[in-house]
């Protein structure tokens, strides 16, 4: 059976790697959330998640913090390949679902599903990200 977990070095842990994709990223607006992403010289692209505190209750920010490391795990053909990926979520965000997280996220990188999968191998990155 495969592993179905999200590897650790798929992640953003450091505030440096944050400082560096919030300096030098690109951002993208979505519903109640910012995704700012940034080409790495790595094989693989990482999540970083930011929630501020004034969205109350740590039950609820944990909550958003697994589906969105779920999206990124699941659906990770919807993120630019190579790229260090902050999605900071901001107070109004009211998402409740990996579904709806996807959706919003697809949205706001523009990625029309016709391009996802038109002239892609399996399990190879589709969206892009201009210089």
């Amino acid at each position: 059976m495969r592993d179905l977990t999200l590897p650790s070095r798929a992640l953003l842990k450091k505030s440096g790697q944050f400082d560096v994709v919030y300096r030098e990223g690109r951002r993208r607006r979505g519903a109640g959330f910012v995704l700012v992403f940034r080409p790495n010289q790595l094989d693989t692209s990482r999540l970083g998640i930011s929630i501020h505190r004034k969205l109350r209750g740590a039950v609820r920010r944990n909550r958003i913090k697994r589906i969105v490391r779920e999206v990124f795990r699941l659906f990770r053909e919807i993120f630019p390949a190579h790229c260090d990926v902050v999605f900071a979520v901001r107070p109004e965000f009211t998402l409740d679902s990996p579904l709806q997280v996807r959706e919003a996220v697809i949205l706001a990188l523009n990625v029309r599903r016709s391009d996802m999968t038109a002239g892609r191998s399996e399990g190879e990155s589709t969206a892009t990200v201009e210089a």
